[in-house]
């Protein structure tokens, strides 16, 4: 009875954090993606890389009404076996699709600063996107084996998807850990050297020419890199984390039972935090597009005047009457 309620605690748990996430992806990635598109907006390398990132999540997206099914049947996939596959490599397609056009994000600001000149070729529209198919392509060869491997079990009544069962085999610790660190800790790396230099170079420039320093046009790109950097730490690190220091325990000895319930413990709990990346974007593209900046407090000062009018209205037919 008692593990009974624990289940449907953790269904609820997820069923409440998978419903924010979809409302709130869909509408922030739509917008981004309407405002970015239009034929006024002017492409630059940092657009096409956000409008990647955007195109990515609202893909991800696709995959949550299922999970949401998924929880609200009390972990019971009525799918079939194709479509688990199928939520399984969309969803790590996203995480690595966002982790990537991150670190693209953070390299080419580092570019436009520190190398403008030199650099110049590998910023422009036609190379960007090319880097962009590449990415994609990259990414869908990393996930597509998912698709050839079973990640439904059936217990007793409940038919169960992404559960992470297999991550005790000694083969599959070597995968995991050699992916977290290609797909994780190379970019994580990155990033942050890309934030040390940029900064290194905003304090140097303040010190050499005060002017300059207070444009604010670097004092953006740092942000951004920032913004980027915090967003692998909530979201992406705890996840990696997680698993990277379960294979090398499993690399020396076989887990026990306990160990194992307690990954799956964690790995709900970090894996829901790696959903939540696709609703902290839409921040980023807040501070990098300046349209979307402009078009958003737009909408969100007619709001307020619509609300603000609508409540006088109210008012003065209440009082004639």
């Amino acid at each position: 009875m008692r593990y009974s309620a624990v289940i449907n605690h953790r269904c609820y748990q997820q069923l409440a954090h998978l419903v924010l996430c979809t409302t709130i992806d869909f509408c922030c990635n739509s917008l981004v993606l309407c405002i970015t598109c239009q034929k006024k907006q002017k492409m630059n390398s940092t657009t096409i890389y956000l409008i990647n990132l955007a195109i990515s999540d609202i893909l991800f997206t696709l995959a949550l009404p299922g999970r949401i099914t998924y929880y609200i049947r009390g972990f019971d996939w009525p799918f079939g076996d194709f479509l688990c596959r199928l939520t399984a490599m969309i969803f790590y397609s996203n995480t690595y699709a966002s982790i990537a056009f991150m670190t693209c994000i953070s390299v080419d600001r580092y570019l436009a600063m520190l190398h403008r000149q030199r650099c110049q070729n590998l910023r422009k529209t036609k190379v960007v996107r090319g880097i962009c198919v590449l990415v994609w392509v990259v990414v869908l060869l990393e996930t597509c084996p998912l698709l050839f491997k079973s990640t439904m079990e059936y217990r007793s009544s409940h038919r169960t998807c992404m559960e992470f069962s297999n991550f005790y085999s000694y083969k599959m610790a070597i995968g995991l850990l050699f992916a977290c660190i290609i797909g994780f800790c190379f970019p994580m790396g990155l990033i942050l050297c890309c934030y040390s230099q940029v900064s290194h170079k905003l304090i140097k420039t303040a010190k050499e020419n005060p002017v300059t320093n207070r444009s604010g046009s670097n004092s953006r790109a740092k942000n951004m890199i920032l913004l980027i950097l915090l967003s692998f730490g909530v979201c992406f690190s705890p996840y990696h984390i997680n698993i990277m220091q379960f294979a090398v325990r499993r690399l020396y000895k076989v887990p026990s039972c306990e160990e194992l319930k307690t990954l799956k413990m964690s790995l709900q709990v970090t894996v829901a935090m790696m959903n939540f990346n696709s609703c902290l974007d839409p921040i980023i593209y807040f501070f990098a597009i300046k349209t979307y900046k402009q078009r958003v407090m737009s909408l969100f000062k007619s709001y307020i005047s619509i609300s603000a009018s609508s409540r006088s209205m109210q008012e003065n037919s209440s009082s004639n009457t």
